[in-house]
């Protein structure tokens, strides 16, 4: 699986119009995978449809050309999670694969659609699992519905040898024969001097430091993650005591990943995740309701852009799997209502998200259930 960062917009940062983007729900397993290239399809002429409103054919084409190569890769289709993103501009085609179902999206822009992913990176139900043993890692990353291994980057040693190499410590073994002498027949016996156990130890602590060390680089901070640790019980005390991860929970879970299936592993971390889960929830909307009292918090769609444009929102949340097609003008905050199939057309909750995102402030696209207002949207001011 391939690591789905905070800093994904950067890749797509200074694209011109058009902008393309593309949701679709996916299937991991035969049978139900094989309907996903159809639909695909089925998109890409939704985008083909929307870009004839404004382009010329020979732009179109150009444009359209890496998603219909993409249709054509069979590899890829076999190998598909729950959902898909595609955004493409001139010069610039990015795939990402996601943990959760989407919904089916295809829009044309003059910014790309990112609101969908961008509920991904900040809902708080997101964690990562070090599986560990004396010898070797894998590292996980999952939800509440999912999990999936991660491909490890280059820098991140996979096991003790490609952490210490040479420093690794050989056993120093001699020769010996006992009860026989050296003579025919005698069997010779190898022992070891200079404490093989405790070299073994000492070889372990380096090969713990050196994985934590590139798992933070790599992976905790760029995400922001809580870090779960799964292995056999007798390795977390020593993991924690020479980790220097902020990200690493407390509580783990006493099991090597290598003994469960993918689906045990997700829950035992659901185990430790929920309660923080409902913290967090539980912390934004009483946060909200006691802004809004003070008249420092507001739901009202046209006040929220206001004060957004402003640089007023420290906190935005958003309601997960809600569109609101429209402009927004980023200077004055004014909105204007309309219809996707406009190819000038985007989400105001996904424009509104990125600004906030842009001037500094927090965004947090959380379940309808759990959204303290009807409008799509909560601000909380920071005056």
């Amino acid at each position: 699986m391939n690591l789905l960062t905070h800093d994904f917009s950067t890749t797509l940062a200074g694209a011109q119009p058009p902008c393309l983007s593309l949701y679709q729900s996916t299937h991991r397993h035969h049978p139900d995978n094989q309907q996903d290239p159809i639909r695909f399809r089925n998109l890409v002429k939704k985008l083909e449809q929307s870009l004839q409103q404004k382009y010329p054919a020979v732009a179109i084409t150009k444009i359209l050309e890496p998603f219909n190569a993409l249709a054509d890769d069979m590899a890829f289709w076999n190998h598909t999670l729950d959902g898909l993103a595609v955004f493409a501009a001139s010069g610039l085609f990015q795939v990402f694969r996601t943990q959760r179902p989407v919904i089916e999206l295809a829009v044309v822009a003059d910014s790309f659609h990112t609101k969908p992913l961008r509920r991904l990176l900040q809902t708080v139900d997101r964690y990562q699992v070090l599986g560990l043993s004396q010898h070797a890692i894998r590292l996980f990353e999952g939800n509440h519905d999912a999990i999936d291994e991660i491909d490890l980057t280059p820098g991140v040693p996979r096991t003790i040898t490609d952490a210490l190499g040479d420093e690794l410590t050989e056993p120093r073994l001699t020769v010996s024969s006992y009860g026989g002498g050296a003579g025919p027949g005698s069997t010779p016996m190898h022992h070891g001097h200079g404490g093989k156990k405790d070299e073994m130890d000492v070889d372990t602590e380096r090969f713990f430091r050196a994985v934590d060390r590139a798992v933070l680089e790599h992976y905790s901070q760029p995400t922001g993650l809580p870090l779960i640790l799964a292995a056999l019980p007798e390795h977390h005390a020593l993991f924690h005591r020479v980790s220097h991860n902020p990200f690493l929970a407390t509580e783990g879970i006493m099991i090597s990943p290598d003994a469960v299936s993918l689906e045990e592993l997700r829950a035992r971390a659901w185990e430790v995740v929920a309660p923080q889960y409902q913290v967090r929830l539980t912390e934004l909307i009483e946060v909200f309701a006691q802004a809004h009292s003070k008249g420092l918090g507001s739901d009202d769609l046209a006040e929220v852009a206001a004060a957004v444009t402003a640089g007023r929102v420290e906190t935005l949340l958003l309601e997960s799997d809600r569109q609101l097609p429209g402009r927004l003008d980023s200077t004055t905050g004014r909105i204007e209502l309309s219809e996707l199939s406009d190819p000038g057309v985007d989400d105001l909750l996904d424009d509104l998200g990125e600004l906030v995102a842009n001037k500094g402030g927090h965004v947090w696209v959380i379940p309808a259930e759990h959204m303290p207002s009807q409008t799509g949207v909560a601000a909380i001011y920071r005056y």
